[in-house]
C-alpha cells in the first residue's frame, strides 16, 4: 500500500525517538513492499520560536491531508512560563480538535524482564493488560477559563454525544479482548460525571457481551497499584485519563516504554509515545525510543490497517526487552539508534514463516 505520514518531531527528545520510529517504519515497508511517503512540520516550542504559533497554519493543513500523524513531544523549560499566552501544549490540544480525535488509546502491558523496574511486587504484575480509553476532546482542558489576581476558573464540561463516542470505542474494543469495561468517573461529586456514568450505563446496553462496571476516580487510582490484572478496558474523561495513564506508566516501569494514539471517527490518527520532552537528556542521543516505535505499531494498525506489520513491530520489541539492549532508564547503557537498530534487527528474526502464518491464521 502507499501511505503519506506526516511528523511532528517537536521539542526535546521528540526528534531523536521520531527519527527512531520513521526508521523502523522505512524497514517495515521495505520488508513488506509498502511505500510510505514523509513529511515532517513544526509544532509546539520550535514552532513558536519559528512563527510565533504552537500549531502553524501549514502544519494543520499537511496533517488534515495525511493518512496518520507522528508527533515525538512538545515544551520545555524554555516556554514554561504560566503568564505566556502562547504555550507549546496549546498546539497539541488544537490538534487534537482540528483532527476530531476523541479517544486516546494507551495499552499497558508489563513485561515479565522488565518487572523489577516497577515499585510494585512482581505477584501483582502477573497478566497485566490493560487498554486505556481516555476522552480527548472535552472536560477541563477544553472548558472555558478565568484569571484574575486572587481566583481562577476552569470550566468542565461535557454533552451527552462526546461520551457516547467514545463509550462506543471503548465497549468495540472490549470485544477483542476480554469483554471487560472500567468506566471510571466521579459522580459522587461532580455533574459532569453524573451525567458520564448515566450515558455509559446507557450504552452499555447495546453490548450485552461485555460487562460494565464503574469505580471512582480515587478509588482507581489505588486499585491499580493494588489489583491492576484485574482490569480489561477503562473509559474515562479526559484530566482524569491523563492522570491515571502516567500513575499507570509507572507499573511498566518506565514512560519510555509507554505507546499512545488518539483515534476519531475516521482512520486518520494522532500517534506518540506517552513521555514528555525530556529536556534534560535532550540532543545527548540516549532517549528511550521503544514508546515511539511501539506507537508507530498502533499507526500501521488502526490508521493503515496493517495488522501483521503492526504485530511484527510489537514481536521485534519484546525481543528487544526480553534480551536487550536497553536504555538508561532500564539500567542499560544502550542509546537511541543501538536500540532503534535492535529493533530493525529482530524484525527479522520474529517474522518466521510460522510466526506470519499464526497472525494470518494459516491452515
Amino acid at each position: 500500500m502507499k501511505a503519506r505520514i506526516v511528523t511532528l518531531p517537536g521539542d526535546g527528545v521528540g526528534p531523536e525517538v521520531t527519527d527512531a520510529a520513521v526508521a523502523v517504519l522505512k524497514a517495515v515497508a521495505e520488508r513488506s513492499g509498502h511505500t510510505f511517503e514523509f513529511e515532517s512540520h513544526a509544532i509546539g516550542g520550535c514552532a513558536i520560536d519559528a512563527t510565533g504559533q504552537p500549531l502553524p497554519a501549514s502544519t494543520l493543513e499537511a496533517c488534515k491531508k495525511a493518512d496518520a500523524v507522528f508527533l515525538g513531544a512538545v515544551g520545555g523549560p524554555k516556554w514554561s512560563d504560566p503568564h505566556a499566552k502562547v504555550r507549546p501544549e496549546q498546539g497539541l490540544l488544537a490538534l487534537r480538535a482540528a483532527l476530531g480525535v476523541f479517544a486516546n488509546l494507551r495499552p499497558l502491558q508489563v513485561h515479565p524482564a522488565l518487572a523489577s523496574f516497577s515499585p510494585l511486587k512482581n505477584e501483582k504484575l502477573k497478566n497485566v493488560d490493560v487498554l486505556f480509553v481516555r476522552e480527548l476532546t472535552g472536560g477541563a482542558y477544553f472548558g472555558a477559563k478565568t484569571r484574575t489576581e486572587d481566583a481562577a476558573t476552569d470550566e468542565c464540561k461535557y454533552t451527552v454525544a462526546e461520551i457516547e463516542r467514545v463509550t462506543h470505542r471503548a465497549f468495540e474494543l472490549a470485544r477483542d479482548r476480554r469483554q471487560h469495561v472500567t468506566s471510571v468517573d466521579k459522580a459522587n461529586v461532580l455533574e459532569t460525571s453524573r451525567l458520564w456514568r448515566s450515558t455509559v450505563q446507557r450504552i452499555a446496553a447495546d453490548y450485552p457481551d461485555v460487562k460494565l462496571e464503574h469505580q471512582l476516580v480515587d478509588s482507581m487510582a489505588m486499585l491499580l497499584l493494588t489489583q491492576p490484572s484485574r482490569y480489561d478496558v477503562v473509559v474515562t474523561e479526559n484530566l482524569f485519563g491523563d492522570i491515571l495513564t502516567d500513575e499507570a506508566a509507572a507499573l511498566a516501569g518506565s514512560l519510555g516504554l509507554l505507546p499512545s494514539a488518539s483515534l476519531g471517527a475516521g482512520k486518520v490518527g494522532l500517534y506518540e509515545p506517552i513521555h514528555g520532552s525530556a529536556p534534560d537528556i535532550a540532543g545527548k542521543g540516549i532517549a528511550n525510543p521503544l514508546g515511539a516505535i511501539l506507537s508507530a505499531a498502533l499507526l500501521l494498525r488502526h490508521s493503515l490497517e496493517l495488522e501483521i506489520e503492526a504485530t511484527t513491530v510489537e514481536a521485534a520489541v519484546a525481543q528487544v526487552l526480553s534480551n536487550g539492549p536497553y536504555s538508561r532508564d532500564l539500567s542499560g547503557n544502550a542509546t537511541t539508534t543501538q536500540l532503534r537498530d535492535a529493533v530493525i534487527s529482530a524484525l527479522d528474526d520474529v517474522a518466521t514463516p510460522a510466526f506470519l502464518c499464526g497472525l494470518r491464521a494459516c491452515g
